[in-house]
């Protein structure tokens, strides 16, 4: 090594001395750093020598040396003796450790916790091995399959696999020496993070499985049809969840409804409880947690708007409705419910006779009474020879009697007798058939049917449709005197405040309930909607300053501004925050159809007689009545129950021919619409409202029918609910849409009123207000009849009285009738007062333009105003 620095010569040597003689896993990579600059093949032949040319310093030094030199022994250093010395000692000190325990195995067993140290020191020792064959495997194998390298080229190489191989390894240890050395706590979050990140992959998989199945549900969507075949399956459970219901969400969530019984302590006293009761109709939640009760001496009214749920309540309670929570407490096992319905009228069947309608109450009765006349007839036509069927018959005969005694099958026509003579109807009466009645009559009817039997507890839903002043005065009084704990449902505001001694409210879902009659639940609902009105704003006031301040702090005071939103946060959080009290909203209001030209005489009415018969008797309507309607008249038919309003309408509309003279529309152009006073129920009940709307239609597009279904309050999903799933007042409202659709007029409406609360009276009252054409109309609403009827015809002895003059006028003509009625008033109600006159002329007028777009830009005075005026100052 002439001519090369020390520093070099030694930094050679110690490379070829590591190569030589250190072992591959402590080698260094550091033979990239080397001192020389590059390698080159000798080019003197001096054999197996090589040629190093080191950096350049001042000049260009060659040195030469031979490699074969090394391979030689050669005596080693005092440190590396050191070194190997002690690992010979620790070769020494584990084979006499493996031979002791090989001496022990021989001798004496061993300690399980010894036998375990072993195996497990065994294994490792294996394990070593193995993973060292391993690796001279592979490095055997990657140097045949390696090309030849120059010996430079060879040696780096070696020196990097090496360093890889000592990084992975000390890289395995650490990872093998941090896994066990986790904490729970570590271990148990780290479970949490993966139970986390597969919950999010699952939900992720769930909306990809969603999209295909909304995709393969579109009608006519050509690709999910095309890839139908290709498409995941999801499993059936998996489509279970995703259709469920809100309903079906709830009954998941919370316990099933239940019917407990609660015995009461006092004897003969009776009750009948809704306690956190909700009902929810697929996603329409119509009841949220109602809580209220009815017990011996209360009438209760149940009042709201429609929709809001009351006859569901009254379902509930007749045990016909389950709920989807909540429970309904008894008084006792065997309480007896009776339920008088809103469409009772149906329920009648008008061939029978009006005993035979009363008696068929009593229907296991009626069975029982049937099989004895049977066994009787039977008994008759055997014979002396038939002794034994002739027993058989008896032994049948003796036990229909004992249960025709316990079930006092015998006295069911004297209670029959006793109720009919209760609603006012005579014995001869008993004989006629239920068509002949009136709608008052026929309300008696059920209600005497209701009471045969014997209820511990009365639920009547909408009792006084269809009946006059006398029939409700009638209705009123007798329910006075009744003992039995009711519930009534109705819109009748005058008939609630004369009947009630307590109201519950039904709005938003929620049940509120108010001691005394309707005029005192007005006068305390509005108390509380004061003060509640009063407890919000005064919340929010505070809110409002809280909200300011702390955007006002917020750089300045970080600290105090985040504890006073946690503090507001908690607030409003908490049940001490007032929540924002129910908006009734804008009135419902709608207009008819622009009314097509009319002539100036619209019907009339000649020399009219007209009457019913059954057989035996003669019910004459009509005796030798005239009437003449012309164009702008508003009438209003008055008169009893009976006495042929409703006939009226049906003669004049060619609906049934008059026994003498003659009742026709005689006007030109007359295009009339008829609102009959059963129209709901000719409704189908199987179409939705839209597609009830959609079959009454002309050239409506589908937007239009929307949009009118809205102004009647379906909206959203509630324009694909069945009609049978309606309640009246619904059915009423859809009945006026489709009625709406085709421009009329005459308007003939036969107690429209009936089903509809008092906000969509209110509305129709105001559409008829301002209808151009003729109305004629039946109602037993007083003041419906103030607000909308001009002239008034009273059916009088059977003729027909017309009266130019609103329904005050008529009213004031009898000091008997005023003062009736004017007893009837409600505190804090409007009372009847003369109707408002409206000029349609007048509205009808274009009105005049006072400027806008179309002559913004034509101004001409350029000082005109005081925007001009002060520009021209400022000029």
């Amino acid at each position: 090594m002439r001519g090369l620095e020390k520093s070099t010569a030694l930094a050679i040597l110690s490379i070829l001395y590591t190569e030589a003689f250190t072992p591959a896993s402590q080698r260094s990579a550091f033979v990239q750093k080397t001192a020389f600059a590059s390698w080159k093949a000798p080019s003197f032949g001096y054999g197996n020598s090589l040629v190093l040319h080191a950096k350049k310093k001042k000049q260009k030094v060659a040195v030469s040396f031979d490699v074969d030199a090394f391979d030689d022994e050669e005596p080693m250093s005092l440190k590396d003796q050191k070194d190997a010395a002690k690992k010979q000692k620790k070769k020494d000190t584990k084979a006499a450790a493996l031979d002791a325990l090989d001496a022990l195995d021989d001798d004496e067993p061993m300690s399980l916790k010894d036998q375990k140290a072993l195996e497990k020191k065994k294994k490792k020792e294996e394990k070593k091995a193995a993973q060292h064959e391993l690796k001279m495997e592979q490095e055997i194998s990657h140097s045949e399959e390696k090309p030849k390298m120059s010996a430079k080229e060879a040696a780096l190489a070696r020196a990097l696999e090496m360093e890889a191989a000592d990084e992975a390894r000390a890289a395995s240890v650490d990872t093998a020496s941090n896994e066990p050395k986790l904490s729970k706590k570590e271990l148990k979050a780290l479970k949490k993070k993966e139970e986390k990140e597969a919950a999010k992959a699952a939900k992720k998989a769930e909306k990809r499985e969603a999209k295909a199945l909304e995709l393969e549900a579109v009608p006519g969507n050509e690709l999910a049809s095309s890839v139908e075949g290709d498409s995941i399956p999801v499993p059936e459970e998996k489509q279970k969840q995703k259709t469920l219901t809100l309903e079906e969400k709830i009954r998941k969530e919370r316990p099933p409804p239940r019917v407990r019984v609660m015995e009461v302590s006092q004897p003969g006293q009776v009750s009948l409880r809704l306690e956190n009761v909700g009902i929810i109709f697929r996603e329409q939640e119509v009841l949220k947690d109602v809580t209220w009760g009815v017990q011996t001496g209360d009438r209760i009214g149940l009042v709201g708007a429609n929709g809001a749920g009351k006859t569901t309540q009254l379902r509930i309670l007749a045990g016909e409705l389950e709920p989807t929570t909540g429970d309904v407490v008894k008084s006792s096992t065997k309480l007896r419910v009776a339920m008088l319905r809103q469409e009772f009228v149906d329920e009648l069947v008008k061939t029978r006779t009006l005993k035979e309608e009363f008696m068929s109450v009593f229907e296991k009765e009626l069975e029982i009474l049937q099989s004895i006349s049977d066994a009787e007839k039977e008994l008759a036509e055997l014979g002396e020879n038939e002794a034994d069927r002739m027993q058989e018959v008896l032994d049948k005969l003796q036990d229909l009697q004992n249960k025709a005694e316990d079930k006092e099958v015998y006295a069911i026509e004297a209670r029959s007798k006793k109720v009919m003579d209760l609603m006012g109807f005579t014995e001869d009466e008993g004989e006629d058939l239920v068509a002949s009645f009136s709608g008052g009559w026929k309300m008696r009817i059920g209600l005497g049917k209701v009471l045969l039997k014997e209820p511990n507890v009365l639920l009547l839903d909408e009792p006084t449709n269809h009946l006059d002043l006398e029939s409700v005065e009638w209705l009123e009084e007798f329910l006075r005197q009744q003992s039995i704990p009711m519930i009534i449902v109705s819109h009748d505001r005058e008939f609630l405040d004369q009947v009630c001694t307590k109201t519950v409210d039904a709005e938003g879902g929620i049940c509120t309930e108010y001691d005394g009659n309707y005029s005192r639940f007005l006068k305390l609902k509005k108390e509380r909607m004061d003060s509640w009105n009063a407890a919000y704003n005064a919340q929010e006031k505070k809110i409002k300053e809280e909200k300011q301040w702390i955007s006002k702090f917020k750089v300045k005071q970080p600290q105090a501004v985040k504890q006073r939103q946690a503090k507001l946060e908690k607030f409003m959080k908490s049940d001490d925050y007032v929540k924002k009290p129910p908006f009734t909203g804008k009135p419902f209001r709608f207009r008819f159809p622009d009314a097509p030209r009319l002539s100036p005489e619209v019907a009339e009415i000649k020399h009219l007689s007209h009457s019913y018969s059954n057989g035996e008797t003669e019910n004459k309507l009509f005796d030798d009545a005239d009437l003449f309607i012309q164009k702008g008249d508003r009438i209003s038919v008055v008169g009893p129950n009976g006495s042929g309003k409703s006939t009226l309408l049906r003669l004049l509309l060619n609906r049934e021919e008059p026994d003498e003279g003659s009742a026709e529309i005689v006007g030109q152009n007359v295009e009339f619409n008829y609102f009959e006073q059963n129209q709901a129920d000719a409704l189908d009940l199987d179409k939705t409202v839209i597609e009830t709307v959609q079959g009454a239609s002309i050239d409506q597009s589908y937007n239009e029918l929307r949009a009118l279904l809205g102004q009647f309050l379906f909206k959203g999903d509630a324009v694909e609910k069945k009609v049978r799933f309606l309640s009246g007042g619904e059915k009423a409202r859809l009945s006026l849409a489709c009625m709406m659709l085709t421009p009329a007029n005459l308007l003939v409406l036969d107690e429209p009123t009936n089903h509809l609360d008092i906000p969509a009276k209110e509305m129709l009252e105001e559409a008829l207000q301002h209808f151009a054409g003729s109305v004629l109309v039946i109602s037993h609403d007083r003041y419906f009849i103030s607000r909308v009827a001009t002239s008034i015809v009273a059916i009088e002895d059977k003729k027909l009285n017309k009266y130019d003059g609103d329904y005050k006028f008529y009213m004031d003509r009898s000091k008997k009738m005023k003062e009736r009625i004017e007893a009837r008033y409600i505190q804090g109600v409007s009372r009847i007062e003369s109707a408002p006159v409206i000029d349609l002329e007048e509205l009808s007028k274009p009105k005049r333009n006072f400027g806008g777009s179309k002559n913004a830009n034509m101004v001409s005075r350029k000082n005109k105003g005081i925007k001009n005026a002060k520009r021209n100052q400022l000029n």
